[in-house]
C-alpha cells in the first residue's frame, strides 16, 4: 500500500468521496468513519471503514476506467475454491463501490526475513494449487494467456522504459535482439501446462491474518503457464531473497505439482527450472515496461526505484542460458547503469 491520508483530506473536492459516503450511510443506517489507506497501480482506491466496533474496506473503482465484474466474480470463484478471500459484503454496480471483509494491514512483505521466508513462502505456495484449480467464474472461463497477451506484455517494456523513460532509439541489430529474445520467452510460456493463474501473485498481495494468508487483486486471473504464480512470488519484483532459498522453493513447488498431477512423469526438474526461469524473465521485463508506465501514464512516480531490481534479475537470468547471454550483456552495459543513476 502506497500512502495513508484521513478522509477529511479528500473529502472537499472529492465528489466520489461525498457519494461513497453517502452510499455507506445508507447502507449502514448511519454514517460511517472512512480513513484513506491505499491507491493501487490502477485507478482504484481503498478506505477503511469503522461501523461502530465492525471495520470493513470499501473500494472505490469508477466503473468508468474498470471492470468490476472480474474482481465481484472471482471473488466468489475464489471462495469456493477454499482460498481466503475478503468477502463482499455490499455492491453499488452503478457508482464502483464494493465493501469487503477487511484483512487488515499487514502485507506479507512487511514480516519476511531470510529467517522466516521459506515458513511463509511453503505457505503461499500451498495455495497455488486452490488458485490452479480456478479456470473459470461466473463470466465464463478465464481469459487465456496466449501469445499474443505474452506479446502484449512484452511489448511494454520497448516502448514505455526504453522509448517514454529513456528515449533510446533502437538500433536495427538491438531491435532484432529484442525480437529475438521474446519470442524465446513467449515460446517457453506456451509449452508449459496451463492452470488458472493469478497473475499478480507476491508478497505484496498476501495479507497475513493471524498464522494464514489471504489474498488480493486476484481480478486480473487468467489460464496460463504453472510457473508464473511461483516465480512471481519467489522472484518478487520489490525484494530479492539469496539463491539458495528460491532453488529449494522453486524444488519443493515442483514436488507439489508432481503431487497434484499437474505434470507429466516426463518433466524433469531441470526443464521445470528453466521454464520458472524463463517465465520470470518475462514478468521482469514486463514489469520494467509497467513501472515506466505507470509514472508517464499514470502519474505514479513510486515504482521507478523498483526498476534497477527488475533490471538485474534480467541481467542474471540471462547468464545462465546461452542462447539469452547477448541479451544479459545489452541489458548490463546499456540499461542498468541508466538505472542505477536514477
Amino acid at each position: 500500500m502506497q500512502f495513508y491520508a484521513k478522509s477529511h483530506e479528500v473529502a472537499l473536492s472529492d465528489p466520489r468521496f461525498l457519494h461513497l459516503q453517502q452510499w455507506l450511510a445508507e447502507f449502514f443506517g448511519s454514517p460511517a468513519q472512512l480513513t484513506l489507506i491505499s491507491g493501487d497501480a490502477s485507478f482504484r482506491r481503498y478506505f477503511r471503514v469503522e461501523q461502530g466496533l465492525q471495520h470493513y474496506i470499501v473500494a472505490d473503482s469508477p466503473p468508468e476506467k474498470v471492470d468490476n465484474q472480474p474482481f465481484i466474480a472471482l471473488a466468489n470463484a475464489y471462495l469456493a475454491a477454499g482460498i481466503k478471500v475478503p468477502k463482499i459484503v455490499a455492491i453499488n454496480q452503478q457508482q464502483g463501490f464494493i465493501l469487503q471483509q477487511d484483512c487488515g494491514d499487514t502485507q506479507l512483505l512487511s514480516l519476511l526475513d531470510e529467517h522466516n521466508v521459506s515458513h511463509w513462502y511453503q505457505q503461499a505456495l500451498a495455495i497455488l494449487p486452490k488458485i490452479a484449480a480456478v479456470t473459470s467464474s461466473a463470466l465464463g472461463p478465464l481469459p487465456e494467456y496466449d501469445a499474443a497477451f505474452v506479446e502484449r506484455e512484452l511489448a511494454i517494456f520497448p516502448e514505455w522504459l526504453l522509448v517514454e523513460h529513456w528515449q533510446i532509439s533502437l538500433s536495427s541489430a538491438e531491435q532484432q535482439l529484442l525480437q529475438q529474445s521474446f519470442k524465446l520467452l513467449v515460446n517457453n510460456a506456451l509449452v508449459q501446462p496451463k492452470v488458472g493463474m493469478h497473475r499478480d501473485y507476491h508478497s505484496r498481495n498476501l495479507m497475513v491474518m493471524g498464522d494464514e494468508l489471504a489474498v488480493i487483486d486476484f481480478q486480473d486471473a487468467v489460464h496460463g503457464p504453472i510457473t508464473y504464480d511461483a516465480v512471481s512470488l519467489l522472484r518478487d519484483c520489490y525484494v530479492r531473497w539469496p539463491d539458495y532459498i528460491v532453488d529449494a522453493l522453486l524444488a519443493r513447488f515442483y514436488q507439489q505439482c508432481m503431487a497434484q498431477q499437474q505434470l507429466n512423469a516426463d518433466v524433469s526438474l531441470a526443464q521445470f527450472r528453466r521454464w520458472f526461469d524463463l517465465m520470470g524473465l518475462q514478468r521482469h521485463i514486463k514489469a520494467a515496461g509497467i513501472f515506466a508506465r505507470l509514472l508517464h501514464r499514470d502519474g505514479k512516480s513510486g515504482y521507478i526505484k523498483d526498476i534497477p531490481l527488475t533490471l538485474q534479475y534480467i541481467v542474471d537470468i540471462c547468464r545462465r542460458y546461452p542462447e539469452l547471454q547477448a541479451l544479459g550483456d545489452w541489458v548490463d552495459e546499456t540499461l542498468l547503469p541508466r538505472a542505477l543513476k536514477g
